[in-house]
């Protein structure tokens, strides 16, 4: 199936042209019938000779129906665009090309109607010309009249082409259904139709009734009064819902996959207007799919802006949309560049933000993304509408970050390091928390994944290279004091002389650069085992005296050393006292 919608002034017969291709009446209400004017949206729907079913949504043309005309042609591919042959283009013509134009609409055809009560010459030149300047330029062109029959064969083929031209949608892409009509069934419940532009929707399904966030379930789907298993776009599409209630609907709502979109209420944009974005209104209407949502604009750079929503939308990157500002009849298309916008609250920070999504194309992809906020969840950036980029640097669990943000974030890890350092020398380590809030970072997982050589990772602190320079400085003021006599470790207050304080000490010796043993003694590394050797050329075996003496140490060194080396295995104690090396060593 396809789907298109009319457009045109009103009582230019876009009904009539409805009605005459599908045998359908698209004017729901006796009230329009009898006017003659449509007043909401209508829908009918043919088979064309190709095979493929073409849907029409049919709009009003009058100008206090706007909102209602947008509701219809939001979520539509392609348009029929109807201009009289006895009036021509008219100021509705002109406020729908502009609004098509706006949001995007480039495939379509122009139908020159009620060619039977004028040469339709001169209105086909007027909408070409028009036409010319849009993006539906080079839209095929038919003179027809519904009343007599002319031409219609002539637009069916037109309107065969046309849908042969467009896209065919991802049916696995997410949902999202902007309700444009809700009723009630007796005997079934709740219905909304919608049109439904890419994915699947199946009976069973679980969707979101934005912007409540509500859960509502799929009772029954059907698509032009058939009922099926499941419909993809695009497509037409009537569900029977569980779960909620008719008079908890209302057009512009939106029905939506979990999981697969974001709620925003602040946006980027870029603007496609003619002027700057600085002479648009603070206050407009935004229009996307079936929605209007009153917005206040914040201009950024020429093309520029930030949107603030009324209440919150299911939105994608890239996402196209329209502004509209009723008291000037205004109209400018908006690109949806970052729906999950940084705060702007520091001097010059609009101004960097302009320059910033001034590189941005209008479809921003994952890489530009990821980009703008250094690290994110593989969700992250689906419920934004991006793929995972290649470049990517793939993390612990589903995190990615920007490679260039990622090898900043190293360095300025190792620059926290150091500070933390040299601030706070007897602090053994920058802690990963505090790592983690200094480098705004969203988990702790994060930090650990920077440290690579030569960073090091220890009972939870970051480490760097090298010692604090007071540890290095009191540890070679002991190396000096050992120089002469290595087993005279000095006394307590000699060491607070060294500055091997505590903290200092502490430090020390969890970098290995001290040997600490029981009773404050404190040796450089490797004391123990030019102990050990010394000990084993002595008469064996040997008394704790005779090694006092061989080690030229004080006696609670010397027992505090044997004691060591006895917990290490490297030595044995006899019955009576005396001491030998251990089997193992009896070479050194």
């Amino acid at each position: 199936m396809q789907v298109v919608a009319t457009a045109g002034h009103v009582d230019h017969g876009k009904s009539a042209l409805v009605r005459a291709l599908t045998g359908m009446e698209p004017d729901r209400f006796a009230e329009e019938r009898r006017r003659g004017l449509t007043l909401d949206l209508g829908f009918a729907w043919t088979d064309l000779p190709s095979g493929v079913r073409l849907a029409f949504v049919d709009v009003p043309g009058h100008e206090r129906f706007v909102t209602t005309m947008l509701a219809g042609v939001g979520p539509v591919p392609a348009v029929l665009l109807a201009v009289a042959a006895d009036e021509g283009w008219m100021p509705q013509t002109e406020e729908h090309l502009a609004a098509l134009d706006a949001l995007g609409v480039r495939h379509g055809v122009l139908a020159v109607t009620r060619s039977d009560l004028a040469d339709p010459r001169h209105a086909l030149r007027q909408a070409r010309a028009r036409l010319a300047t849009t993006r539906l330029k080079g839209s095929e062109a038919v003179t027809v009249s519904a009343t007599t029959g002319e031409g219609l064969p002539e637009l069916v083929a037109a309107l065969d082409r046309l849908a042969a031209r467009l896209p065919v949608p991802d049916p696995a892409a997410p949902v999202r259904l902007w309700i444009d009509r809700a009723f009630t069934v007796a005997g079934s419940g709740t219905v909304v139709t919608g049109t439904l532009p890419a994915g699947t929707v199946r009976t069973g399904d679980e969707l979101l009734l934005m912007p409540a966030g509500r859960r509502v379930r799929v009772r029954a789907v059907e698509t032009t009064k058939n009922r099926v298993d499941h419909a993809s776009g695009v497509a037409r599409v009537a569900l029977n819902l569980r779960g909620v209630a008719r008079d908890e609907i209302t057009r512009g709502m939106a029905l939506v996959s979990p999981g697969d979109w974001t709620t925003a209420t602040t946006l980027d944009v870029r603007t496609h207007f003619g002027e700057a974005s600085g002479r648009l209104a603070r206050q407009m209407t935004l229009h996307i799919g079936s929605a209007a949502v009153p917005v206040r604009l914040r201009p950024l750079g020429p093309d520029t802006a930030r949107l603030t929503l009324n209440h919150r939308l299911p939105l994608h990157v890239g996402d196209t949309a329209l502004l509209r500002d009723p008291g000037r009849r205004a109209v400018a298309g908006v690109s949806v560049l970052d729906v999950r916008p940084p705060t702007l609250v520091r001097r010059g920070a609009g101004a960097a933000r302009a320059r910033e999504l001034a590189t941005w194309p209008d479809r921003p992809d994952g890489a530009h993304v990821l980009r703008r906020h250094g690290v994110l969840r593989r969700d992250d950036l689906t419920v934004m509408g991006c793929r995972p980029p290649s470049g990517a640097v793939a993390l612990d669990g589903d995190w990615l970050a920007d490679p260039a943000h990622w090898e900043s974030l190293h360095r300025r890890l190792a620059e926290e390091v150091a500070r933390h350092a040299a601030d706070r020398p007897h602090a053994p380590g920058l802690p990963v928390e505090t790592a983690r809030l200094r480098l705004a970072l969203p988990a702790r997982r994060l930090v650990t994944a920077l440290v690579r050589p030569p960073l090091r990772l220890d009972a939870g602190r970051v480490h760097g290279p090298g010692l604090p320079p007071p540890v290095v400085a009191a540890v070679e003021a002991l190396r000096a004091d050992l120089a002469e006599k290595p087993f005279h470790a000095p006394t307590a207050d000699r060491l607070t002389e060294l500055g091997l304080t505590p903290p200092i000490l502490a430090v020390a010796e969890r970098a290995g650069v001290v040997l600490r043993l029981p009773g404050d003694i404190v040796l450089l590394p490797g004391a123990d085992r030019a102990a050990l050797r010394v000990l084993h050329d002595l008469p064996q075996p040997f008394t704790v005296g005779q090694a006092r003496e061989a080690l030229d140490a004080p006696r609670r060194v010397t027992i505090a050393l044997l004691e060591h080396l006895h917990r290490q295995g490297r030595t044995e104690r006899l019955p009576d006292g005396h001491r030998v090396p251990a089997e193992e060593n009896a070479s050194g």
